[in-house]
């Protein structure tokens, strides 16, 4: 009897890992065509729209980079130091001195250029991005005229590729840009937001 329990019950955990594995495989094949689907999708997006396309999405990678670091910093990085700038300050006996006040202006100076910094280049790629676009929409002009220049207008399909190169980057590159704008706005307004409430803490006794 011990024997064919034991046995039963390896069958009934073998059919246990089994439902798993056929479960994690078609959970796993499911997931490889969606991820294959979406990366056929890119693929053909960026063939479309031309080459000016990577250089749409280096920019927005590196501004999208310096936005998810910045909000590092202040979430994580500034609090601590606002604390130990003004610990540091609070064990001043004396703050009304005039070497005093130059020490309170170099804190709030140095805490202001480290919270605003990379502030600019984000508004800057922001103002590349349509740029970028608006070239991809030259080259894909070029690319039209080129096809008239050869086939004339009776090669639609060739003219629609330009076309495409001509409309895709364009679009990209005022997408990219817009996703940036508020946050961009928001960074500006927080490090503002930031200084003042460090200038406020630094109180001259």
């Amino acid at each position: 009897m011990s024997v064919l329990s034991n046995f039963m019950i390896t069958i009934r955990e073998f059919f246990k890992d089994y439902k798993r594995i056929v479960i994690l495989s078609i959970v796993v094949i499911i997931l490889a065509t969606i991820f294959s689907n979406i990366f056929i999708a890119i693929r053909n997006f960026f063939e479309a729209g031309g080459p000016v396309l990577w250089g749409i999405l280096f920019v927005t990678i590196i501004m999208w980079t310096l936005i998810v670091e910045r909000f590092w910093f202040f979430n994580y990085v500034l609090p601590q130091r606002i604390t130990d700038i003004s610990h540091e300050w609070q064990l001043r006996k004396i703050n009304r001195t005039w070497s005093s006040n130059m020490i309170r202006n170099e804190l709030i100076s140095q805490v202001s250029v480290e919270t605003h910094r990379f502030i600019l280049t984000i508004e800057t790629m922001m103002q590349i991005l349509p740029l970028l676009g608006l070239l991809g929409t030259v080259v894909g002009m070029i690319g039209v005229f080129d096809v008239m220049t050869f086939f004339g207008t009776g090669n639609a399909r060739l003219m629609a590729s330009g076309v495409s190169q001509a409309t895709i980057p364009t679009m990209a590159g005022l997408v990219a840009a817009l996703s940036g704008l508020y946050i961009a706005n928001l960074l500006k307004r927080t490090a503002d937001d930031q200084v003042h409430k460090l200038a406020d803490l630094l109180i001259r006794k």
